[in-house]
């Protein structure tokens, strides 16, 4: 069993899912009632995409484990059988505001392309704008994915220069190709970046025989960082208030939902309002004046109020 767990991690490391999954399933026929092989096969369905399966076997890791860290990951196999609004029931669940910050954020991101699906493109637009780690210039494991996320949203809802700029964003924090922000930016822009193993011709010792090609190269990757919205205008309060949250312990106090409520710090001034309906779009993008979209933006608090 555990030498099968093993093959289907190293199978997914290669992008291999459906080797991984076929591996997996064998280790659950040896050992079905073990929370962390009912997960390995969960992880190892949903790259597969057999999302049935995978909703199925994350659901018995989580009875025979209680945890909800397996919430993204239901959530986005909720959508894969096209089922987006299962999915936001579950982003909107009880168990949701028990995630850390990292699962609340992927959550978010799962609820942003859910709210795609449904037609709801501003909706996945502010859906985003509302997690502080979107203006947190610093590197995070979630940074690329974040971005890379945020750009696609925008580039759903029609605000094409501003999706540009967050795509090459996602690219500047995508250093393991996680995503496909270089392809997305090039789309949008009519440019061509070219993978950086195609632009060297290497020897079997490593060393690259044209230096002019290595040095073109790391011209495109300084043009692209300079083309970056400059860190300074995109730090805020609400950043480094979730560093100090990041460092205090998990008992300390519940963190905030996936989508905090607007603090004071995030309101837009009418003049930007003006600027974003005139197509300028700010260093974060465009800003929204942002409509109501009833209950499905309200946060817990709000569940059993009545609606107008």
């Amino acid at each position: 069993m555990a030498s099968h767990l093993v093959a289907a991690a190293r199978a997914l490391s290669e992008e291999e899912p459906e080797r991984a999954y076929e591996h997996a399933k064998v280790a659950r026929r040896f050992a079905g009632r073990i929370g962390v092989v009912r997960e390995a096969v969960g992880i190892a369905a949903y790259h597969a995409g057999q999302y049935a399966e995978a909703l199925g076997d994350l659901r018995a890791a989580r009875r025979l484990t209680g945890s909800d860290e397996y919430l993204p990951i239901m959530a986005d196999c909720e959508r894969g059988l096209g089922r987006p609004e299962r999915a936001l029931d579950l982003v909107r669940s009880r168990e949701a505001e028990r995630l850390n910050r990292a699962g609340k954020i992927e959550l978010a991101i799962v609820e942003s392309g859910a709210r795609r699906d449904l037609g709801q493109h501003d909706a996945a637009v502010i859906t985003l704008q509302r997690v502080p780690e979107l203006r947190d210039p610093q590197p995070r494991p979630w940074s690329a994915r974040l971005a890379f996320a945020y750009a696609d949203a925008l580039a759903a809802a029609g605000h094409h220069a501003a999706a540009a700029d967050w795509f090459a964003k996602a690219m500047a924090f995508d250093e393991d190709g996680e995503t496909d922000a270089a392809e997305r930016y090039a789309q949008l822009t009519g440019g061509v970046i070219e993978d950086l193993e195609e632009d060297y011709d290497l020897d079997d010792s490593g060393n690259s025989d044209d230096a002019d090609e290595a040095e073109e190269a790391e011209e495109v990757a300084e043009k692209v960082a300079e083309e970056l919205p400059s860190s300074e205008d995109e730090v805020s309060g609400d950043a480094e208030a979730e560093d100090e949250s990041e460092s205090a312990p998990e008992e300390a106090a519940p963190e905030p939902s996936v989508v905090p409520a607007a603090k004071e710090d995030d309101v837009v001034p009418d003049e930007e309002k003006e600027q974003a309906a005139n197509g300028e779009a700010g260093a974060l993008g465009p800003a929204f004046i942002e409509p109501h979209f009833g209950d499905v933006l309200d946060g817990p608090e709000d569940r059993d109020k009545p609606t107008s």
